[in-house]
Formats: structure tokens, sequence, C-alpha cells
């Protein structure tokens, strides 16, 4: 069954009929649901029957003028933003205007495009306020607990409810910080697997010496300091799940024995001539172009296939439209709960400028900003001064960047970005990563060669 699209609807205030006409039709063509009124009696009737999300008015008329309709707008609503237009277009008037409520000024005439414009971006910023807030939605998430309703995050919802429904191996491809063990665990607790153990391993985090002894477990004197045997990862998750982190960073000689596992689905314990079967499905992922390192021969090509049969790309935060404010609402219920503070609120140029940022280290580092944010600002609001210096440069560039004609590839960016942060600490990596949102091994991977 379809969803009905819920039209944002506006008000139109003017006492001139042919101007009220002529915005009554333009803004009807583009898909809003338009009231109009001649005065600002009729108006506020009909503000007070209505849910409105824009009030459009005049600022000279008959009676009560715009800017006293703009004062009981803005003392009996939050939800309803203002647009002023004037035929007797003034700085002062303008100051006014804005001091008084509205949040745009466009003086008569003005194009079609002039008003389409201040519209979106009057709409815009009210739609971000009430996400930021909850006011829009409920914070919407998964059964799995995983959070965001844009497109990108539907398909990859999808893929996790189908991937579920089979006993395949998953390879999931995401940069740092994009939640792919969360997407692991959602694949695995959904599956018929769910009674049985989960168990994650970061095959970038464990030392190639012992990442064999820790996946496949050892006997009682297959080395030295082996006082007893122990059940390896593999043995652990039988009749469960394995989550291969960084399987890229997994060497060749590794990489063969995983293939066996897939193959012969049986481990063999260090210092052992007797094979285990094992019921454990396999689930990968990497940050990395695993075919790309295939034909450089870095990882093998049978493992890549055997691991691959079902790919799950998650998107970077940059490309997931409002699931940003979401996820910032959530994160600061989150840790305002947990510092035990009263839940702040962002200015709507604050919200802009964490919508705008690029988020290289993507979830986890919009997570370590809200906490640091929530822990160190004082009172109940913020605003872009609270935000971290580094991310109001970034604004900064971003805003002078949009001035002129892009240039440079994301790569670059990225890689200038990286730069920029390295400088700002001196060179340290480690506060480097800390800021970025990734880990060293990830930062190391980024700078330029």
């Amino acid at each position: 069954m379809e969803t009905a699209v819920v039209k944002e609807s506006i008000l139109v205030v003017d006492d001139a009929p042919d101007t009220l006409e002529l915005l009554r039709r333009n803004l009807t063509s583009q898909g809003y649901q338009v009231f109009t009124a001649p005065n600002v009696r009729e108006a506020i009737t009909i503000f007070e029957d209505n849910p409105l999300d824009l009030v459009i008015t005049d600022l000279k008329m008959p009676g009560a003028n715009g800017l006293d309709l703009i004062k009981h707008i803005r003392e009996n609503s939050h939800e309803t933003e203002v647009m002023m237009i004037t035929g007797y277009a003034s700085i002062n008037g303008a100051v006014e205007a804005m001091k008084t409520g509205a949040e745009e000024y466009l003086s008569k005439p003005f194009t079609d495009d002039e008003l389409s414009s201040a519209v979106r971006r009057t709409l815009d910023k009210l739609r971000i306020r009430k996400t930021a807030l909850g006011q829009g939605h409920c914070t919407p998430r998964t059964p799995q607990g995983i959070i965001g309703e844009s497109e990108a995050m539907q398909k990859v919802f999808s893929a996790i409810s189908k991937a579920a429904s089979t006993t395949a191996t998953v390879l999931i491809f995401g940069e740092s910080g994009t939640g792919k063990e969360l997407v692991a665990r959602a694949i695995h607790y959904s599956s018929s697997r769910a009674s049985a153990p989960f168990i994650p391993v970061n095959c970038g985090g464990i030392p190639e010496t012992l990442l064999e002894s820790e996946l496949f477990g050892y006997v009682k004197g297959a080395f030295t300091g082996a006082t007893e045997s122990r059940l390896g990862f593999f043995q652990t998750a039988d009749g469960g799940s394995i989550f291969l982190d960084e399987i890229s960073e997994t060497t060749p000689a590794m990489q063969v024995k995983l293939l066996r596992v897939l193959q012969e689905k049986e481990v063999c314990m260090i210092g052992s001539s007797q094979s285990r079967k094992v019921n454990i499905r396999i689930i990968s992922s990497t940050n990395k172009d695993l075919q790309a390192l295939v034909k450089k021969n870095i990882f093998r090509e049978d493992l890549f296939y055997r691991l691959n049969i079902i790919m799950i790309e998650l998107p970077p935060l940059r490309e997931r439209d409002d699931d940003i404010l979401l996820l910032i609402n959530h994160f600061i219920a989150k840790f305002a709960r947990e510092s035990g503070k009263t839940v702040p609120t962002f200015s709507d140029e604050a919200l802009q400028v964490l919508k705008n940022y690029h988020w290289p280290g993507n979830v986890r580092e919009l997570e370590n900003v809200i906490q640091r944010m929530v822990v160190m600002t004082d009172g109940n609001a913020i605003g872009v001064p609270d935000l971290p210096s580094l991310m109001r440069f970034s604004a900064l560039n971003v805003s002078d960047s949009v001035k002129t004609k892009p240039t440079k590839t994301l790569s670059q960016m990225e890689s200038e970005y990286i730069k920029n942060v390295l400088s700002s600490v001196g060179g340290n990596k480690t506060k480097a990563a800390e800021i970025l949102g990734i880990d060293r091994k990830t930062l190391r991977d980024r700078l330029p060669k």
C-alpha cells in the first residue's frame, strides 16, 4: 500500500488580490498545500485552525500589519516559520522583520526562482530543527537498533533482512566508523542462529603470531606457554556466527587456513592432528577494495569469492541525508542522560555546520563529537562557537568552496583535511586519529603517500 505524501503547508497573507493569486498558483504548482488570507485577522483564524509550516506575509496591510502577525506566530508556535515580503523594502525594515522573527525577507518584485529558493531554505531550516529535536520524527531504527531512514540505509536494511534468511557468507564493505559490526550483529540476531554465540574478531588488531591460536585454539604443549588446551573463536562460535573484521589485514598464510575452514567446514587446533567439524556462519568486513587487493596478489581470489556471496555496502555518513540529524538527536539524548544533564539544544547554524561537515570518521566521529560537547558545554544551548575548532574551520572552507567552482576530487579534499588535522595537533597521529574518529592504522592508510 502506498504511503500518502504529506505536503508542506503554507499560508500567504497579502491585501493585493493579484499577488495573493499569483503566489497561490506558483506554490501550489510546486506541490505545497496553500492557504491564502487578505488580512491579519483572517490569517490568524487559519493559523489557529490548521498546522502550518510556513507563513509568507506582506508587511504593509490595512489594520494590523505583517510585523504584528509575525509576533503572534512567534508567541504561539515554534513549529511555523515566517517569511516577510514587501514592496517598501528598506534596511531598517529588513532588520526589524528579522529581529521580530522572520526567517527570510524578500522585496517585491521578486522572481519565481527567488521565491522558490527562499521558501525552500526556510522550510529546510524548519525540517532540520524538527528532526534534531525529535519533533518531526520518533527516532527511526530497525529492530536491530541501527538508526537511519535515508534511502541509502533503507537498502542496507533490506540487504540485512535478505542476508538473515540464508546461511551464505556475507562481506560488509564500508569506510571506518560506518557501523560494519552493527550490521553483522543485526544479521546474526535476525537469523535462525540468534540464540547461538556471535563472536567478533578484529583481524587487524591481533598480532599475526597470535591470530591463528585465537581463531583455531591449541592443545596443551603445542608451544611454549601452552600449559593447557584452549578452544579458539571458531569452536566457541559453533552453531552461531563469527565476524572477521578487517579481513584484508590477514596474511597470505592465514588466508589459506580461512579458505580451508570455508571449504571443509572444519578446524584443527594447533598441535592437534584431529580436525573438528564446526557449524558456523562467517561474516567478514573490510574498508579496503578487496578486488584491487586481489589484482595485486595481496588477497587470495578464491577466498574473496568464498567470502563475497552476499555483499553489503555501507554508505558514508556524508551520503545519508538527514540521518545525521537523527543520530545527533539520539546521541545527545544518550550522553545527556548518562551525564545527568538536561538535553541541550542546537542552534540552527550549529546544526547546519554539523550537517555540512565531511565526517571522515563517519558515525563514530559524530558520536565522539556529540559526547565531547555534552561534557564540555556549559548551559543548555549549543551554538557554532561550541563546536570543535576544526569543525568551524572546515565550515569556513565549505563556505568558501561553494563560492567557487569545485575542481577537487573527494579524495583530494579528504587528503587536505587530514593534513589540516595533523598540522593542528603538531603531527601527533594519535590525537589526529582521535579527532577524525578513526584508528591510527586507518589514518596511516589514508595519509598521502
